[in-house]
């Protein structure tokens, strides 16, 4: 026997729609590349992406084409993300950070039609338009006083394009399993890899994100995303904030600690989504220069472990609660958090900061598990290791024009992650399947090390490998940042280590380096860095 509901489709603009009926006068603030601030309402958002989708459909765009992006936060991307996906069309989100090659496969292998492309960006496909025989054509996202003189054919300008058409616009009813968006992974290895959504699993992961067990959003919230709308969907801050209703603060290509300082300041920012690298970089720029952030409440942080040294810094420091969040482009991607509820926030502050070290417990609608090399599942027992499987409502379950199933074992995403899962149901990733250290048969935990030494005073950003040794197959070997006035040597290091960690995990040397090497997205290049160091042991016998 079946239900007597009506069915309606899960659609994407009708987030939109929702923020313009319910919430119509609240703010998207956006710090744009022409040098000002532009603000305006839901409202208009949704009338402009409206005049968009007139303009898609006379550019000849199709149901379930690929309509690409190269650009920035912005209230114009914002627009963009609607229009395409609302009219049927699928958004495509490509990295600008990757290599000129990469970004040419990526456009090639979607089949985009149409490139979408911020000021910044406009050169890069003048270098490699001659290898994107599918594209159509480009649209400066800019206005007519800012357009500028290109080498790219068949350019458009973006206000031109919408200044004559209609505010009003017929969204269809699309089939709510129907693809909307497509991102790429960022990987390090080999081509990346497409994971195309549906409709049904962003309004779903939307609804996830914006309840209490995830970021916790309101109609009060002025929500910062600092994870780029090219990575993931700014991990689905553009869905989530009109669904909640909050005020959306983009800073366009504004990511050093000054601009996030500024706007933070100025625009009463509560809440902030980013890799753990950005709000180092806040961090060091406002303790350089003596300054606060009283408005902030939360940083929502991904991507990459959560150090306990910047977990305290930011309590201590600025009374601002770390909050991790874990996912992945294939998990469309929030899927754990760490939220400040009471039974985090009621223990004692210790073991508060050690759960805000780990990424958290599953939301409604996702199962995780930790399995053994069978595929067997794993006790949560909080010590035993295995590789991290999820599976749920917005999770991929399959690659975009990729039939190699091997990372969907019955019907399970493997992460590669290794990860432990105690009695409580907290996931703590220990490692990448790729990045953890065999030595002499034994595994050892790269982040963990990491974890211990970023709550050193004079630490500022700090890295382990694995390297070559001739008896014990791989070596730890410590690569340290340390913030600036700061001096320490490598029994410091050692010493600090001392009675932390066990006696064989401890590093074999200690280098002291100006810099980490980072993808565009804020993680760090580990594979580069075993590259060259690899032979480090070996040609410094210590």
């Amino acid at each position: 026997m079946l239900g007597n509901m009506m069915k309606r489709p899960l659609q994407i603009i009708d987030l939109l729609k929702f923020a313009a009926n319910r919430h119509p006068r609240q703010e998207i603030v956006t710090r744009r590349l022409e040098g000002d601030i532009h603000r305006y309402s839901y409202a208009e958002c949704w009338q402009r992406s409206g005049q968009l989708a007139h303009a898609l459909q006379k550019l000849g765009v199709q149901p379930g084409e690929r309509v690409a992006s190269l650009a920035w936060n912005t209230y114009r991307h914002m627009e963009l993300y609607y229009a395409v996906s609302g009219s049927g069309a699928v958004m495509h989100t490509v990295n600008p950070r990757l290599f000129g090659e990469q970004i040419a496969w990526i456009l090639n292998h979607a089949e985009s039609g149409w490139v979408f492309v911020d000021l910044s960006f406009v050169e890069l496909l003048e270098s490699i338009e001659d290898k994107l025989p599918g594209v159509k054509g480009f649209v400066v996202m800019t206005d007519k006083n800012h357009m500028p003189n290109t080498k790219l054919k068949n350019v458009l300008c973006y206000e031109e394009l919408l200044e004559s058409e209609p505010k009003d616009y017929d969204w269809p009813d699309v089939d709510e399993n129907s693809a909307a968006l497509l991102c790429y992974t960022s990987g390090t290895t080999g081509n990346p890899k497409g994971v195309l959504a549906s409709h049904r699993a962003m309004v779903l992961h939307a609804q996830a994100t914006v309840s209490a067990d995830m970021l916790d959003l309101r109609s009060d919230t002025v929500l910062m995303p600092m994870v780029t709308m090219y990575h993931v969907a700014a991990w689905g801050a553009p869905y989530a904030g009109p669904l909640s209703g909050c005020k959306l603060v983009f800073t366009g290509d504004g990511t050093s600690g000054e601009a996030m300082a500024e706007m933070i300041r100025t625009e009463n920012v509560t809440v902030g989504l980013g890799v753990p690298t950005i709000w180092l970089t806040l961090h060091n720029y406002l303790s350089e220069n003596s300054l606060d952030i009283p408005s902030l409440q939360r940083v929502c942080v991904g991507g990459a472990a959560s150090p306990m040294g910047l977990v305290k810094t930011y309590d201590q420091e600025y009374n601002v609660y770390w909050q991790p969040i874990w996912g992945m482009t294939e998990t469309g991607p929030l899927v754990h958090s760490v939220p400040p509820q009471a039974d985090v926030t009621h223990r004692p502050k210790e073991e508060q900061y050690k759960l805000q070290t780990t990424a958290g417990r599953p939301v409604f609608g996702i199962e995780h598990r930790i399995v053994d090399a069978e595929d067997t599942p794993l006790p949560n027992d909080g010590e035993t290791r295995g590789e991290l499987q999820v599976r749920g409502h917005w999770i991929a379950s399959q690659y975009f024009r990729n039939d190699d199933l091997s990372s969907f074992p019955d019907g399970w995403l493997a992460t590669g992650d290794i990860a432990v899962i105690d009695p409580e149901g907290f996931m703590k990733v220990v490692d990448r399947k790729k990045d953890v250290i065999k030595s002499g048969g034994e595994w050892i935990s790269s982040l963990d090390i990491e974890n211990f030494v970023s709550q050193h005073q004079a630490v500022n950003e700090s890295c382990v490998i694995g390297v070559k040794h001739p008896k014990w197959d791989e070596r730890p070997l410590l690569l340290v940042v340390l913030n600036k006035g700061e001096s320490l040597s490598k029994e410091d290091i050692k010493n600090f280590l001392d009675g932390k960690i066990a006696r064989w995990w401890m590093p074999d040397d200690v280098v002291f380096v100006d810099e980490l090497p980072h993808t565009g997205t804020g993680k760090l290049i580990k594979n580069t860095l075993r590259e060259q160091y690899q032979n480090y042991l070996q040609e410094n016998e210590l």
